[in-house]
């Protein structure tokens, strides 16, 4: 009998990963027990949003816990969706991560510097706040799906198209509910100032999307 070489692959940094936010996730839960409460029930009942949007908003402990959090898990699900859909001769290691995470990190607090000035300079700040804070918080939502797709993805169904595809599926849909939500609560707002809302989309929302997924391309 010849012997075979068994090559495995060094999942010890994706794990420490994966322990890192979720350690974010139980600091978050331990100092602010009440808020997770209301957060973790968020796509079905919007008391999270209306106990908390006037008060603290973006920049509190709680909310950038879980942005960091998200932050994590999309960049490393991006990467395990990448291994998923890369031909075997295209070398996907930890530098990609780390490309990612980095890009997605700056793409983020980018856009955000740049809606909170749009509304600095247009007089709607405190609105763009708040159209921040609900978005941001369906977005962190989502981040839980992408988080346990992650542990699939490495330890379970390694490599599986269809965790992606799923994974990416209940993303969006949460996003859509987040986003169906802030349309309504702000109805009166966007009627009035319909066009600018119109150029806010297209100019930070859909637009940094296509340049993302040209420059993923």
């Amino acid at each position: 009998m010849e012997p075979i070489n068994r090559f495995t692959e060094n999942l010890d940094w994706i794990t420490l990963i994966l322990f890192g936010s979720l350690l974010l996730v139980a600091i978050a839960k331990k100092i602010f027990y009440a808020r997770f409460l209301n957060f973790i029930i968020l796509p079905f009942n919007n008391k999270y949003i209306i106990m908390y949007n006037k008060k603290e908003k973006l920049f509190n402990w709680f909310h950038i816990l879980l942005t960091v959090f998200q932050i994590i898990n999309t960049s490393l699900f991006a990467f395990l969706a990448w291994k998923s859909y890369a031909s075997p001769e295209i070398s996907v290691s930890n530098v990609t991560f780390l490309a990612i995470i980095g890009f997605l990190f700056l793409f983020v607090l980018i856009k955000m510097f740049l809606q909170l000035g749009n509304g600095f300079i247009f007089g709607s700040y405190a609105t763009i706040n708040e159209l921040l804070f609900k978005k941001t918080s369906y977005l962190n939502y989502s981040s839980i799906v992408l988080f346990l797709a992650n542990i699939f993805l490495t330890f379970v169904f390694i490599n599986s198209i269809t965790v992606v595809l799923a994974a990416f599926g209940l993303f969006l849909l949460i996003n859509i509910i987040g986003w169906v939500s802030v349309i309504r609560i702000h109805q009166k707002y966007i009627s009035s100032y319909f066009f600018y809302f119109i150029l806010y989309l297209c100019a930070l929302e859909i637009a940094p999307l296509i340049i993302l997924g040209s420059f993923l391309k």
